[in-house]
């Protein structure tokens, strides 16, 4: 999963320079994945129960490789989307299958630890993307290399989920106790599992006094930890850390770091320092506690986005500008399946034509903007310098606006990494009662792939990224004060103070009815 959502930030360099993407289109391949990441998260839940985390586990897997494969051979804008919308279901599938599958197998002492290395594991996998594309910046094609890596490693984990037992509880679902508690004693390797079969037991006994609707009602205070849930999940996507995850190559290429190897280099810090924050979260949680971590992710995120922000307003360069510096006609030029076998020479002597001054007299006169473009193309494809100066090509960021920038955006990855990146989910899953746990993460799931999809379809052409710095920002300090105000330190408290609310809400109401 960590592998496929941080991949995209290389390959889209090259990508978008071999089928000369538009922004937009740009922002489509991103998107693509996430559409497919939010159907699934809307219907995993209902397969999962259905035929079980193990199978769903392997349709994952089988379905990351056919993603894959789909990728590999065309290089078609339309196939390339299908591939993204494979891959997308496959790693949503994934990450509710493989959560809800590690918690059930595990033993209670060991649980936390293990769902947390779960989560630890997804950072090394955009880790180990950040490396690939830095090792195939400048390879020819070298981003099909890199979602080629992937194929084996799914075919691997598709052929060993089929030697895993499945899971007890889930074996208990479908009425089968006997299996059930043969999988305990070889997963515990004891002689008598019937004291953790009947724990399973007690808790989906619970999940039947519990429907959907509940979750906004005001029955044992469920509206208000559903409120929690979705304004927590809405401020993880706002203080933008998932869209520096998919573009980190392109905003990195847009604060100085021109070449694709550079930029990919750059990105492979941003995954070191991913990796390297989220241990401290991972294993000191249980003695800070998720709300105190929260506080300093969020406080540290907003005054490195204040520093990225300023530093980026006085970077003539960004992205909004790299990928629209092509015309109409550069596109039509440079697609693949136009003019083939026309030589460079031709090339040069046909846009020249299409350029000449009897051209551009005939018709309208054309804007400054769609001039300075043409001046920009003509320059490229004759391997000359303009005259007055590409500020997109030739223009140099100050080294140390360049370092400025990379070192609060390497900041900005840390403090999410110990903040709202692994405590939201850690929150999720301790304001929820046991009954119906399951139902409320997939409903914020869902809302956290919906609002992600959004957000990344108009990252490219919306503003520009000092002003992007800016907004999120703003978002950083509100989801600071909303921390403080709303959430509870759950360091084995979370779900006591819900239900003290509740009770005392219950005694309120009977004192009223006497």
């Amino acid at each position: 999963m960590g592998y496929e959502l941080g991949l995209i930030s290389g390959a889209l360099l090259q990508m978008s320079s071999i089928l000369v993407l538009s922004c937009k289109e740009q922002e489509i391949i991103v998107s693509s994945l996430l559409f497919g990441a939010l159907f699934a998260s809307l219907t995993g839940g209902f397969l999962i129960d259905r035929f079980g985390r193990r199978p769903a586990i392997i349709i994952a897997s089988s379905l990351l490789v056919l993603g894959s494969l789909i990728l590999l051979p065309c290089e078609s804008y339309g196939i390339l989307i299908v591939g993204r919308i494979a891959i997308g279901i496959s790693i949503s599938l994934s990450s509710i299958a493989t959560c809800v599958y590690i918690a059930e197998i595990a033993p209670q002492h060991r649980r936390g630890l293990l769902v947390s290395l779960n989560e630890l594991m997804i950072v090394i996998g955009i880790l180990f993307a950040y490396i690939s594309n830095y090792a195939f910046a400048s390879i020819s094609h070298g981003w099909k290399y890199m979602f080629g890596l992937v194929i084996p490693l799914g075919a691997l984990q598709a052929v060993a989920m089929y030697f895993l037992p499945p899971s007890p509880r889930f074996l208990v679902m479908k009425n089968n106790d006997e299996a059930a508690q043969k999988v305990l004693e070889k997963l515990r390797e004891t002689s008598d599992a019937t004291k953790e079969l009947t724990v399973i037991k007690s808790s989906l006994k619970d999940e039947h006094q519990y429907s959907f609707l509940d979750l906004f009602r005001s029955k044992n205070n469920m509206r208000a930890r559903m409120l929690v849930g979705l304004t927590l999940v809405f401020f993880v996507q706002t203080t933008g850390q998932p869209n520096i995850l998919f573009y980190a190559s392109t905003v990195l290429k847009s604060v100085g770091f021109q070449s694709n190897e550079a930029a990919s280099l750059a990105s492979t810090g941003v995954g070191v320092v991913k990796v390297v924050s989220t241990v401290p979260a991972t294993f000191f949680v249980d003695q800070v506690g998720s709300k105190t971590f929260l506080c300093i992710g969020s406080s540290v995120m907003a005054v490195s986005l204040v520093t990225m922000g300023l530093v980026n307003r006085n970077i003539h360069v960004n992205f909004t500008n790299v990928c629209r510096s092509q015309s109409p006609e550069d596109f039509f030029l440079q697609r693949p399946g136009n003019f083939t076998g026309i030589t460079n020479g031709s090339l040069k002597d046909l846009f020249a034509s299409k350029a000449s001054p009897e051209r551009l007299s005939f018709g309208a006169q054309k804007s400054p903007h769609v001039a300075r473009t043409e001046e920009l193309n003509r320059t490229a494809l004759a391997g000359g310098k303009s005259t007055t100066g590409s500020h997109v090509e030739s223009e140099e960021v100050p080294v140390v606006l360049k370092w400025l920038s990379l070192g609060s955006l390497l900041v900005y990855v840390a403090a999410f990494s110990i903040g709202l990146g692994p405590m939201s989910w850690l929150v999720l899953s301790e304001i929820f009662p046991g009954g119906i746990r399951g139902r409320a993460m997939a409903l914020t799931s869902s809302m956290n792939w919906g609002i992600n999809l959004l957000i990344s379809l108009t990252f490219l052409t919306l503003i520009g990224l000092s002003s992007v710095c800016f907004i999120y920002t703003v978002m950083s300090l509100a989801s600071l004060a909303f921390v403080i105000v709303f959430i509870p330190e759950t360091k084995g408290s979370a779900i006591c103070f819900f239900g003290l609310i509740s009770e005392v809400t219950s005694i309120v109401n009977n004192r009223i009815k006497k």
